[in-house]
């Protein structure tokens, strides 16, 4: 984004079409309160191979490379505080891949995380807790200091980069647009969380009334959070600069305050990766056990461990294809991975709410999407612009995306079929 006030627009934008999905979602969470979430909505909508693909994509793609993604970018922020845990040591280098001490650090955590759950919901949900507690105190603390005392300037925001009058900055509408939809890939992804309450909803108490108010508040507070985070770093340098750092939230607090500061919110920031990796291999391993249960997965994921009463090996075998995929690709390939396939899978799903309307609307509704249809018809059209943007702007990681999606209709007809010959016999 050119200008300082598109960038914070794609920002609101990107809180504002998550909410027309998550008023769709939130009636379907009150219709089928079972663990599995948009599965299950999708199957009861288009049928099993749908909700199937849409459980392998999950699996291969979105929550995997979110576990990735999450885990080399905890490990990125701790890097720049200990450089001996940094990317630009590296340990192996084959097939084309360079294993880094980061992914190290990286594999060790998604191994840390996947143990904790695997040995009880309570032990795994403390985790998740403690550490949202803690990074919203800290996130708090740099951005009341960051105003407050820090060494920033308003400047920063009337500042910009490119030529021409205007908010966009010479580009015409078209380029304006396509770097809005690459700008909200990242966005998107930032928000992505709001969709794992209806993964576990058969665990939630009171799921009618509760999951439908997580989606919704949950993504009003954390768009809070993402506004006021990016409006200090934005008053900490200008916005050239900030467009320069991966690791942003280590480079602002450096420009705010000191060195010491700087690895202070990095830790912090490290800290809100790893409890948002705890989040999402907490809340995913709950669909591929829905898939098991239904025979369209490997059977054994459908097993509750006898001792900790959860699905073990559905959280072990995502762990292990998360590891897989964390030495495989750069942080900013794995989101865009994910992120495609999952708002894909979004804009079928709201579409799903308009069919369940027609096949079966005598259906208890205790929450009634609002806007409806307006405001889940422009989520369906704005999701089915965004996917064909990212086709054009990001064809490699989109192309590679279908393809592992694809791969899983095979699989489909196998594990479909061996379910009907174990119920025969």
């Amino acid at each position: 984004m050119p200008h300082p006030a598109l960038f914070f627009l794609v920002w609101v934008l990107g809180a504002l079409i998550s909410l027309c999905a998550a008023f769709a979602f939130a009636e379907l969470g009150s219709m089928f309160p079972d663990s599995g979430g948009q599965y299950v909505y999708l199957r009861e909508a288009f049928g099993d191979l749908v909700a199937f693909l849409y459980g392998w994509m999950l699996f291969a793609v979105a929550n995997g490379g979110t576990i990735a993604a999450l885990s080399v970018a905890s490990a990125a922020y701790l890097g720049g505080i200990f450089p001996i845990m940094s990317q630009e040591h590296a340990v192996v280098r084959a097939a084309g891949i360079t294993l880094t001490r980061a992914h190290i650090v990286g594999l060790l955590s998604i191994v840390v995380v996947t143990g904790i759950n695997v040995v009880g919901l309570r032990k795994g949900a403390v985790l998740q807790n403690i550490a949202t507690w803690a990074k919203f105190v800290a996130m708090g603390a740099f951005v009341i200091l960051g105003f407050a005392v820090g060494k920033g300037s308003w400047r920063h925001f009337a500042e910009h980069r490119g030529t021409g009058a205007g908010v966009a900055m010479g580009m015409s509408a078209s380029q304006l647009v396509s770097a809005m939809g690459i700008g909200l890939i990242a966005v998107f992804w930032a928000y992505d969380g709001w969709v794992y309450i209806t993964w576990v909803a058969g665990e939630v108490k009171d799921a009618r009334r509760n999951v439908p108010r997580a989606m919704v508040l949950g993504i009003i507070v954390v768009a809070m959070v993402y506004l006021a985070m990016n409006m200090t770093y934005v008053y900490a340098m200008p916005l050239t600069d900030v467009a320069k750092h991966e690791t942003i939230a280590h480079a602002t607090a450096q420009a705010l305050f000191s060195p010491g500061a700087a690895n202070w919110l990095s830790a912090v920031i490290a800290l809100s990766c790893f409890g948002a990796m705890a989040s999402c291999t907490l809340s995913g391993a709950r669909v591929y056990f829905a898939m098991a249960r239904d025979g369209v997965f490997f059977k054994r994921m459908a097993e509750v461990h006898p001792k900790w009463r959860t699905p073990a090996l559905s959280l072990i075998g995502q762990g292990v294809w998360a590891c897989l995929l964390t030495v495989s690709g750069r942080y900013d390939q794995l989101y865009t991975y994910v992120i495609y396939g999952m708002v894909l899978s979004y804009t079928l799903t709201v579409i799903g709410l308009f069919v369940l309307r027609w096949k079966r609307p005598d259906l208890p509704r205790p929450y009634r999407c609002t806007g409806y249809p307006w405001l889940p018809a422009i989520y369906i059209l704005l999701g089915a612009w965004w996917t064909i943007n990212t086709i054009v702007e990001r064809p490699r990681e989109a192309l590679a995306g279908t393809i592992i999606v694809l791969i899983g209709i095979p699989g489909y007809l196998y594990w479909k079929r061996a379910s009907r010959r174990s119920a025969v016999a």
